[in-house]
């Protein structure tokens, strides 16, 4: 069934789709009928701390502003991130910013961290959660920089978005790795790294005081890193004390036949062609990262054996994005299945 509600939403442009689909799954959850085609895997899988309902995640861009939270949960995921949320609400950048790159199972997307500011994010993940139950799955949340914010102040950027969404988070996630604001993966150069996460990890500490719970923070990374950087990225997360780590975002190489339609345009790719990428940085983070800090694999996921491939490089959890479009709540299923124990 899910293959052809797929094909006819694939009949739409991928923005248009992208947003029928996930208002037709949050009316599907609150309406009950989720529960009546889908079946969670209770699985649990302690990481960072936190017990997850089962190991297979929702990667964050998806539900960028936290609009579809019951939907998605309803999924059988055992959590799913939210975000990118910025302090400030911004339009993102120009349309057309989503390609569908169907025979490849692969995306590239340009959106540059369009939501409504991470207080207003904040207020629907708190509404949501008086409407699930408590094994509804965790709830992380993705926060990044405002566009118009100078480098040099990002972390006054971080610092506002991690106050905003910490009474609602299960953890959060300090995105430095995305490709479509300019400049900002040059936070993840390990002195400008250094620097914001140590910010960050101070004012969780302060937080952690005040509110008297301790939400785990983790550093989403890019693909595009060489082994001099996988290096000095995992020496800065260790010293800093990160809770976690999330590898891969979306690469700005371009692993596709030269044929391919789009393979031109700017912006992040998402999908199939990713896995290998995303694996092989994955495998080098945790051979550095030594086993002291957990890794969540994401990238290029479709079926049971490019997500096995992630917890044999060294992941203890995974994520989807482009493979739960393409492959829908099926997938979700199969793999909290199949990397279970």
């Amino acid at each position: 069934m899910y293959q052809t509600l797929r094909n006819l939403l694939f009949l739409l442009p991928p923005e248009m789709s992208h947003d029928l689909a996930l208002a037709a799954l949050q009316l599907a959850a609150r309406s009950g009928l989720s529960q009546r085609f889908v079946h969670g895997i209770y699985q649990p899988v302690t990481v960072m701390g936190l017990k997850f309902r089962n190991g297979v995640g929702l990667a964050a861009g998806l539900d960028k502003d936290a609009r579809c939270i019951e939907g998605l949960l309803a999924m059988g995921f055992g959590f799913i991130e939210v975000g990118t949320v910025t302090p400030r609400p911004q339009p993102g950048n120009p349309r057309p910013r989503l390609f569908r790159l169907r025979d490849e199972g692969a995306l590239i997307n340009r959106m540059g961290f369009n939501n409504g500011g991470a207080v207003a994010a904040s207020e629907r993940i708190r509404q949501a959660r008086r409407q699930l139950g408590p094994t509804a799955g965790l709830i992380g949340v993705n926060i990044g920089k405002n566009k118009d914010t100078a480098l040099d102040d990002a972390a006054a950027d971080y610092l506002e978005a991690l106050d905003a969404v910490y009474d609602v988070a299960d953890y959060v996630t300090v995105n430095v790795s995305s490709p479509n604001t300019a400049g900002l993966r040059e936070l993840q150069k390990s002195d400008a790294l250094g620097g914001l996460l140590t910010a960050l990890k101070r004012r969780q500490t302060e937080l952690t005081a005040q509110r008297g719970r301790y939400v785990p923070l983790a550093a989403k990374l890019a693909p595009d890193l060489d082994d001099a950087e996988v290096a000095a990225i995992a020496s800065v997360l260790l010293e800093v004390g990160m809770d976690g780590c999330i590898a891969t975002n979306t690469t700005v190489s371009r692993p596709l036949p030269l044929a391919t339609r789009y393979r031109d345009e700017s912006g992040g790719l998402s999908g199939v062609p990713l896995n290998e990428l995303a694996v092989s940085c994955v495998a080098r983070l945790a051979r550095a990262l030594d086993g002291c800090i957990p890794i969540i694999g994401v990238g290029g996921i479709c079926d049971v054996a490019s997500a096995r491939r992630f917890i044999d490089a060294g992941a203890s959890l995974v994520q989807l994005y482009t493979g739960f479009i393409y492959e829908g709540p099926g997938l979700v299923r199969d793999l909290a299945r199949a990397l279970r124990g």
